[in-house]
């Protein structure tokens, strides 16, 4: 079935906080609707969850990927290569650690930019209803559910104080 998404537009914060009080008794999730807003406000102020993420895990992933890489091409190539010199064993410590170094922090960097595309959610394919008053200073409202569902939600908007209502795309 197809998704559907409509906003309604707010201008007050209390309002907005309520509103998100009335979405959550009225049976809808965190994925079916967001909070809208040019303005910064801190997280959680109209009682919406605070996001979990996991972006550390990306690094300290690539680093371990990077310093594997960089032992086994080091390893690798003095085993394939073995150039005894003087006596000194065939591996030696310190030159390794240099490419081992280097090679866990490309792995930590490309991770971690990777982390950050992913944990950004990019690229958001839907983007769901937007009106350019969010820019002005209004809040917004998006909801985003089965075509089914979309009366009842534009009824929960308007009972919840939404000065304006408009619909947005379809997903399928």
């Amino acid at each position: 079935m197809a998704l559907r998404s409509i906003i309604g537009m707010f201008t007050d914060e209390n309002v907005v906080a309520d509103a998100m009080d009335t979405l959550k008794s009225e049976g809808y999730t965190q994925t079916e609707y967001e909070v809208l807003t040019g303005t910064p406000y801190p997280e959680g102020t109209f009682g919406e969850a605070e996001p979990v993420h996991k972006l550390f895990r990306w690094p300290l992933i690539g680093a371990a990927c990077g310093f594997i890489v960089g032992l086994m091409l080091t390893t690798g190539t003095q085993i394939a290569y073995p150039l005894v010199t003087g006596g000194k064993p065939v591996l030696g410590i310190p030159p390794m650690a240099i490419i081992m170094y280097e090679g866990t922090m490309l792995g930590a960097i490309l991770f971690t930019i990777v982390g950050i595309i992913f944990e950004s959610r990019l690229p958001r394919l839907f983007m769901g209803a937007y009106d350019t008053r969010v820019t002005e200073g209004y809040i917004g409202i998006t909801i985003t559910v089965d075509e089914d569902r979309i009366e009842q939600a534009e009824e929960v908007l308007k009972n919840a104080g939404a000065e304006d209502i408009s619909r947005g795309w379809e997903s399928n």
